[in-house]
């Protein structure tokens, strides 16, 4: 099976990118994916000194790319996370400092070394920072090589953009008005030194995706590709990767291993089996076992059971997770069964 058909299975695939009908030379995304190994890429800002639970099902299918033989690079948003995205926002971001932004790349640096594979001797991962490229050029050449193959009745179609200009009590700056051409030059940029046809990220992604596709074929000629993954949603109606205490991050100083653990156990039942097809790499078959074993006795948790286990191990370690089931058991009366069922938090 390959990295599509995967990703499929997994309810992954929000929308991809077509071939236009007049290059025949071309190949659809998923035949260009079996056909041979592709660099792509997906940013993230560093907002925090943490991921948290939200942010890593785009760095989970760098993985699985990754996994299928493919290249991918983790872009991280040094740039980019200094002016804010505004796809998916009601309301201005609060600018970070150059000082914040190069201390939280840092602090993420070690966790995306436990989603991907940087040394691998065949197709290593590769972290790379915006601020790199976008840092050096002055405003001037930015104006006319990058900003003069963009018309701004195309900026004020995106979504993002549209939804806010027509909240006149908000409104969008100028400066994030202008995120998307920061984050089309990206692909251009890796397009050029990389190879990179294809560019990832969750479905609020779509337009700065499909913006930095043109600026690739304005300037080189060539096609690229864009894949977008659904956002998550809870069937409660709350938002995903949050607590009664807050979000759920990767790191164990900000969220202990144990709470980490008992978030996935936690989970509600319908939203379980989806969890496991985003959250982990276990088999199909082995998902497809733990979903009929969930219809017939969803009083056992054996699905919680595995899909807590198999992300806390791969963020945190098999001696972490085993200290945290062990917690657990001890806590609920020696037995995962007695946990509680998950409650609808507010």
């Amino acid at each position: 099976m390959n990295i599509f058909e995967d990703l499929q299975f997994r309810g992954l695939v929000a929308d991809f990118t077509s071939v236009p009908e007049s290059r025949a030379d071309l190949l659809p995304l998923p035949d260009r994916l079996a056909a041979k190994a592709i660099t792509l890429y997906c940013g993230f800002d560093p907002t925090a000194d943490s991921l948290h639970v939200g942010h890593i099902v785009p760095l989970l299918a760098l993985r699985r790319f990754q996994l299928a033989g493919h290249h991918p690079i983790a872009v991280a948003g040094g740039a980019t996370g200094s002016i804010g995205d505004p796809s998916g926002k009601s309301a201005e971001r609060q600018l970070l400092t150059q000082e914040q932004i190069k201390a939280n790349v840092e602090a993420v640096r070690p966790q995306l070394a436990k989603l991907l594979d940087f040394d691998s001797p065949v197709n290593p991962a590769r972290l790379m920072d915006n601020a790199d490229w976008i840092g050096p050029i002055s405003y001037l050449d930015f104006l006319r090589d990058v900003g003069k193959h963009f018309t701004v009745n195309q900026m004020v179609a995106k979504e993002s953009v549209r939804a806010r200009m027509e909240d006149r009590d908000v409104g969008i700056s100028y400066t994030e008005f202008s995120y998307m051409l920061l984050q089309s030059y990206d692909y251009f940029h890796l397009a050029q030194v990389a190879g990179c046809e294809l560019q990832i990220g969750g479905s609020d992604q779509w337009g700065n995706i499909t913006t930095g596709i043109d600026l690739v074929r304005k300037k080189l000629g060539r096609h690229a590709y864009g894949l977008t993954m659904p956002l998550i949603t809870k069937s409660d109606g709350t938002k995903f990767g949050k607590s009664e205490g807050g979000a759920i991050w990767l790191d164990p100083k900000k969220t202990s291993i144990y709470k980490f653990y008992q978030f996935w156990i936690n989970s509600d039942d319908r939203d379980v089996v989806k969890y496991l097809k985003f959250f982990t790499f276990l088999p199909h078959d082995e998902i497809r076992a733990l979903e009929a074993e969930h219809e017939t006795n969803p009083g056992a948790r054996k699905a919680h059971q595995a899909l807590a286990r198999s992300i806390t191990t791969l963020i945190h370690g098999e001696q972490a997770t085993s200290d945290a089931v062990r917690a657990s058991e001890i806590l609920f009366g020696g037995s995962l069964e007695a946990s509680p069922p998950p409650r609808s938090r507010p």
